[in-house]
């Protein structure tokens, strides 16, 4: 996924949910942050950030934060960029478990969900749902960093697919590299943990890969083992 105009810039502070104040050539601006997510720590002042400049004249700002800097590893934050990175990575036929496909689409509503993507191979049809992962912890990928309801119910709804002879897949996007593991954040939402073993046991499959973040750029790396006990 190819990024426009990139400056860099250093964190001021978190204004709320969706602005940052990031300083940039010395001069203090407001940010659009591509992610909801708490990033408690990540967002911290004098981070080191990079910002993807917009041509739209209408947006009230200019900028938008996508990645940070934490102990010399750069983290895209951008959670709309997973989804866009695994569409990629499936059509040319990078993740592996997949293989190649005839079909891939984005955004097919099943039951009361809309899953990120779904895919045709053969006789085999069936969906994925990406998850974005920020949270690093000794090396450790944790997701989610927040309780997540609406991360649990599509885990549900996955099933149901699975259930209903569809082929399912939950793939954690972990948006950097130098992770060695992918593991649910128990302590932070038991109930979406709790889901995903069950989703295991109904034969949903959970995929974990890292990230290579380039300054305008980020594509879909190696695969990380996935603990999920």
């Amino acid at each position: 996924m190819k990024y426009g105009e990139i400056v860099h810039g250093k964190l001021h502070r978190r204004v709320n949910r969706f602005i940052a104040e990031v300083f940039i050539h010395g001069k203090k601006e407001a940010a659009h942050i591509k992610n909801t997510g708490r990033l408690t720590e990540l967002l911290q002042p004098d981070a080191d950030v990079r910002l993807e400049v917009s041509d739209n004249p209408n947006r009230k700002t200019k900028y938008s934060l996508i990645a940070v800097c934490k102990n010399d590893i750069w983290v895209n934050i951008d959670s709309q960029a997973p989804n866009t990175v695994v569409f990629e990575a499936i059509t040319a036929g990078k993740v592996k478990e997949l293989g190649m496909v005839n079909t891939v689409k984005r955004e097919v509503l099943f039951g009361d969900s809309r899953f990120d993507l779904y895919f045709e191979k053969g006789n085999e049809s069936g969906f994925i749902e990406v998850k974005g992962v920020t949270l690093e912890k000794n090396g450790l990928a944790l997701f989610p960093d927040a309780p997540t309801l609406r991360g649990t119910k599509h885990i549900l709804e996955m099933v149901k697919a699975v259930q209903k002879a569809y082929s399912g897949t939950i793939l954690f996007v972990v948006q950097m590299k130098g992770c060695s593991t992918f593991t649910p954040n128990k302590e932070m939402d038991k109930t979406f943990t709790e889901a995903l073993l069950k989703a295991v046991e109904q034969g949903v499959q959970i995929l974990a890969y890292d990230a290579i973040v380039k300054v305008d750029e980020l594509v879909l790396g190696d695969p990380l083992p996935v603990v999920l006990s």
